[in-house]
């Protein structure tokens, strides 16, 4: 059974930073499109961010130049740096591993982030 094991959540005020991590299985790892979702209450979930296996990031627009996704393939671990944050990233955030086109997919059980003062 696959996991993707996610640490890094927690309450932070606005201004605020955090860093997410999620490791993988080597097996899938190396060959996935590695994403971090997330879901505010009443809220469907949507994609943060991804990283292909060769690097390249994509991010949303509602975070672009204040988060910011890697890799490291040595570890076998993505990262989501989270600055400036504000209480409208509080979420659940979910990391995801998806390869064949997304046909195969895994998710994280999810880490709460919450913003607030």
């Amino acid at each position: 059974q696959v996991q993707l094991v996610e640490s890094g959540g927690g309450l932070v005020q606005p201004g605020g930073s955090l860093r997410l991590s999620c490791a993988a299985p080597r097996s899938i790892f190396g060959i996935s499109i590695m994403g971090w979702y997330r879901q505010a209450p009443g809220k469907q979930r949507e994609l943060v961010a991804a990283i292909t296996n060769g690097g390249t990031p994509n991010t949303a627009d509602s975070v672009k130049g204040r988060f910011t996704i890697s890799r490291d393939n040595t570890k076998n671990t993505v990262y989501l740096q989270m600055n400036s944050l504000k209480p409208e990233d509080t979420a659940v955030y979910y990391c995801n591993a998806r390869y064949l086109g997304g046909v195969i997919q895994y998710w994280g059980q999810g880490t709460q982030v919450t913003v607030s003062s």
